[in-house]
């Protein structure tokens, strides 16, 4: 037999998604026929699927407790397994009781997925915050709420609470409450000072089965910019986006003309090549410097700021082009050219 007690967490699930987690590796067939066997009671009831669970709900699921437990990702007490001992790359920004800002460096990857090697953000906010392995089923876990490309630097907003993660997710889909601003260097020199990219982008994750019944699926995109410094061979923008579509910035410039300096996948080949061996530019030049939400809990209006890295200020050092006023830590002082 096993026996679960609901936290207040992990309460408001329905009792079937929350006994799938419990038994991860138990086929789902199986679980539904341990439903319909009444094997899988709350508060000494038969269990129904759809029921909704509250705190403090107790569940017993009648088997082999040996053979429908996963064992436990690491020694006993959860924590002291590999995750504490992974190392923390991210700034801290703000932390409070739901809410973690980071300040992600470049080549993180925000969460695990096909290709991806390593530790991610998600790993190192878990370690940091000391998350046990053996968390018990239902209970939420620390998440970046929005994403980030793993070459691109800056802020992050990750929910330390289930109650913080549904508000930003909220937030991040309707898009109206949130204002993030990003500073982005781009091939050439625009034409005016400032301007609006008002181009629909292709769905990027719509399958080739979607595409043959339906054609591309094109979503609005909207991507305001603005000049900071530039000179004939690049510019430096403040870029805000008003949609979350993936690659948002980087494809829009693209459309222009004027693609990331350092884009490996939307940018120009021969001037990242260049970037690299005039100014030292050795990944995107792509930072999410600014985000203002409302808090998740509270409402309170929050804005947080990432500097930009030592090694892109190098950057503009060498290409001669300045940082906006509060976007610098201390620049590194740029090697002089004979």
């Amino acid at each position: 037999m096993i026996e679960l007690t609901v936290s207040e967490d992990a309460a408001g699930q329905r009792l079937d998604k929350y006994v799938r987690r419990a038994l991860r590796d138990v086929p789902l067939s199986h679980v539904y026929k341990m439903f319909r066997t009444k094997k899988i009671r709350v508060n000494g009831l038969r269990g129904k699927p759809e029921q909704i669970l509250a705190g403090g709900d107790k569940i017993a699921i009648r088997g082999d407790e040996e053979r429908l437990l996963v064992p436990a990702g690491g020694a006993a007490g959860g924590a002291s397994g590999g995750a504490r001992t992974t190392r923390r790359t991210f700034g801290i920004l703000h932390e409070d009781e739901h809410l973690l800002v980071v300040d992600k460096p470049a080549g993180l990857a925000a969460h695990p997925g096909s290709g991806i090697e390593g530790a991610t953000l998600v790993d190192e906010v878990r370690a940091h915050l000391r998350v046990p392995a053996d968390l018990p089923p239902g209970e939420f876990k620390p998440s970046p709420a929005h994403r980030l490309d793993r070459e691109t630097s800056g802020v992050v907003l990750v929910a330390k609470t289930r109650r913080a993660m549904v508000r930003l997710g909220e937030m991040f889909t309707q898009g109206d409450e949130v204002r993030k601003a990003y500073l982005a260097l781009a091939k050439g020199k625009f034409a005016k000072s400032a301007g609006t990219i008002d181009l629909p982008l292709s769905e990027h994750e719509q399958t080739s089965r979607s595409k043959d019944r339906r054609g591309v699926n094109f979503q609005e995109a909207l991507t305001r910019w603005q000049v900071i410094s530039a000179n004939h061979d690049a510019s430096l923008l403040r870029v805000a986006i008003e949609t979350g579509r993936t690659h948002q910035i980087r494809r829009h410039l693209q459309a222009v003309g004027h693609p990331v300096a350092g884009d490996k996948r939307h940018g120009d080949f021969p001037f990242n090549r260049e970037a690299k061996a005039r100014w030292g530019l050795k990944r995107m030049f792509l930072h999410a410097f600014r985000l203002e939400v409302p808090h998740p809990v509270t409402g309170a209006p929050l804005r947080f700021e990432a500097p930009l890295p030592p090694d892109l200020l190098l950057v503009l050092g060498r290409a001669n082009l300045e940082p906006p006023p509060g976007a610098a830590r201390s620049a590194p002082p740029a090697p002089k050219r004979n």
